[in-house]
């Protein structure tokens, strides 16, 4: 992999890096000697250009527009795949058989349940604690739950954990849910899909029966898809982070759910639909669109452009498709919401100024739409996007524990506080 060099001239000093190439995207400069040879580090505030791993998992050409799990782009597998096969892909490597497919929905499906000592866990919350401090809360628990599969040097006992994490992150999420809006718990069943039993944990009651809508389960499962990896983002590269210190398998996806939990990284479809309450009314649109023109004015359109994608979000083509069709199910005519983003997002792609800027409508603000339509709070949307994840964080733990180069992140700093200096006694400052 590495043929290429690159020369560091740094004072009297001349330093060779080798260089990587990878399969697609820019070459990378390797510097992991770069300190035991030249006694310097590197700046990078947030690594934006500094790649923390090798993986085979994901890849984004922001510039392009591309997302690529595996080698398989993103639009065709929400198109044409689901989201446990998808699952199947990220955790192995390749897409799988009939048999093996069916094998694995079976594993998942029949790892749903939680064990019932941690419906206590659900208990010791308030009421109006924020399904994300749950979820945190009992997906750190597990590991005093699932002794039998903590143990990270044992490949079967990471098998096991991966299977529990994704099969039962959506019964936690439903029931974390449940409690905060003081409904019983909805215990999963077998002999439905995966995005269907999350709905129906969610909104069914004991007193009446609840089916499933086809339509809903199909744009719950594209939002799983749509969501399951993103590369080296903040959290991912937190789960990565907490697993080189050894941490089990549990711990790490805890700390990848907190860091998610962060308004500028899991919190975006969610600060969409407030932006679309704030603006109330279809007939304040232009209102709010000379706002996002005007350069002196802090607002900006949430749910459109994206930080990594320079062009537009490859995924936001299937999302539209999906909230189109929600829309077209439920209806807005009641939901002054809904109806405000079907009309902005007419008035943005009609409006020359945002084709030029490329502030394309994102997947952020389709699945925020679909949310809201379904009848999700906006508390939820991150919660939901945690089990989208799981997966992903799964996925590039994995990846890194069997990684022979992994060791223990320990990022450096450019310090610039006092040098050093003597202890001054209290009665002499």
């Amino acid at each position: 992999m590495t043929e290429k060099t690159a020369k560091l001239t740094y004072g009297d000093m001349e330093l060779e890096l080798p260089v990587h190439t990878p399969t697609v995207g820019p070459d990378v400069i390797d510097i992991t000697k770069l300190y035991s040879q030249g006694k310097v580090f590197t700046y990078d505030p947030g690594f934006t250009s500094t790649a923390a791993c090798e993986s085979t998992i994901t890849y984004i050409d922001g510039g392009k527009g591309e997302l690529l799990h595996r080698g398989y782009p993103i639009d065709q597998l929400a198109a044409k795949s689901h989201y446990l096969e998808v699952c199947y892909l990220l955790l192995y490597g390749e897409l799988p058989s009939a048999d093996q497919l069916e094998d694995f929905e079976s594993r998942v499906t029949n790892h749903t349940m939680i064990h019932e000592q941690m419906m206590f866990l659900f208990r010791g919350f308030r009421r109006d604690a924020h399904p994300m401090a749950i979820m945190n809360g009992v997906v750190g628990a597990m590991s005093a739950f699932y002794h039998d599969s903590t143990d990270i040097s044992d490949p079967w006992q990471r098998e096991v954990a991966s299977i529990r994490m994704i099969a039962k992150m959506p019964t936690i999420a439903a029931m974390a849910y449940k409690f905060t809006i003081g409904q019983p718990f909805v215990y999963p069943r077998n002999d439905l899909d995966y995005a269907s039993n999350f709905l129906r944990m969610c909104f069914s009651v004991p007193c009446e029966d609840y089916q499933v809508d086809p339509i809903l389960s199909r744009a719950m499962d594209r939002i799983f898809t749509l969501h399951a990896d993103h590369e080296q983002n903040a959290s991912t590269s937190t789960v990565r982070l907490a697993s080189s210190s050894g941490a089990n398998p549990f711990a790490c996806i805890a700390a990848g759910i907190a860091c998610l939990w962060g308004p500028a990284h899991g919190g975006a479809n969610q600060a969409c639909l407030e932006m679309l309450k704030e603006i109330g009314t279809p007939d304040r649109i232009p209102e709010f669109i000379a706002r996002a023109k005007d350069k002196s004015d802090p607002f900006r359109l949430m749910g459109f452009g994206h930080r990594v994608y320079k062009n537009f979000d490859p995924r936001a083509t299937v999302m539209k498709q999906s909230a189109d069709e929600v829309l077209d199910l439920l209806g807005v005519e009641n939901n002054p919401t809904l109806q405000v983003a079907k009309e902005l997002e007419a008035a943005a792609l009609a409006d020359p100024y945002f084709a030029e800027k490329k502030l394309f409508p994102n997947v952020d603000f389709y699945s925020g739409i679909i949310l809201e339509a379904m009848g999700f709070p906006t508390s939820m949307f991150t919660p939901i996007f945690a089990v989208s994840r799981t997966v992903g964080w799964i996925s590039q733990w994995k990846e890194m524990i069997a990684d022979p180069a992994m060791k223990i992140g320990r990022p450096r700093q450019l310090y610039t506080g006092e040098s050093q200096r003597d202890y001054v006694d209290i009665e002499n400052r």
